[in-house]
This record gives C-alpha cells, sequence and structure tokens, in this order.
C-alpha cells in the first residue's frame, strides 16, 4: 500500500498531549505505524557526562501514532489524503483542496 505520509511532510497532531501542534517528520517506521514529528511529543532523556558530551537532561521527540497525524494542506488546515493518476504518475493529493503534494 501507498504511503499516505512521508518523511519531510508537515503534519499537525490530531489527538493526544499535543493536540494541534504542527511539525515536520524527520523518520517514519512503516512497521509499527509510528512517526517522530520534530517538536512534538517531546520527552526529556538523562545523558551521562563522558569526555566527549557535556552530561544533563537533554528534550528528544518519540514517536506517535500515524492515525493521530493529518497532512496540512496549503491553508494550513488538516487534510486527508488520496491518490491518483497524473499521467504515468500516481501522486497524492490534498481532499480538501484538491492539489497535489
Amino acid at each position: 500500500m501507498a504511503a499516505k505520509l512521508r518523511k519531510g511532510d508537515d503534519v499537525i497532531v490530531l489527538a493526544g498531549k499535543d493536540k494541534g501542534q504542527k511539525g515536520t517528520i524527520s523518520s517514519i517506521d512503516p512497521k509499527s505505524g509510528k512517526a517522530i514529528v520534530d517538536g512534538v511529543n517531546m520527552a526529556v532523556r538523562h545523558v551521562k557526562q563522558s569526555q566527549a558530551t557535556q552530561g544533563g537532561r537533554t528534550p528528544k521527540a518519540m514517536p506517535i501514532q500515524l492515525s493521530n497525524l493529518a497532512i496540512v494542506d496549503k491553508n494550513g488546515k488538516a487534510t486527508r489524503v488520496g491518490f491518483r493518476m497524473d499521467g504515468d504518475n500516481k501522486v497524492r493529493f490534498a481532499k480538501t483542496t484538491g492539489d497535489a503534494i
């Protein structure tokens, strides 16, 4: 099945503690159905000090379910993704505006 959300897409969070926040997908794991979005679902991780790095508490983006994400159209609103043939190419398009993504 073709991926509705891909790395580099601008998305908005639909549910959870970060509902309404926008970000860009930095990585995606289709097997587990999760994605990591920059600046969303942040958690604090403790890093031990070493000779190379300073230790301390560092924020890290944790994975979020794909079902809780929606792609953002050109108007800045959440939209669903459809597929259509554009010549010989299969392209994704926003259901709200009809524009190719």
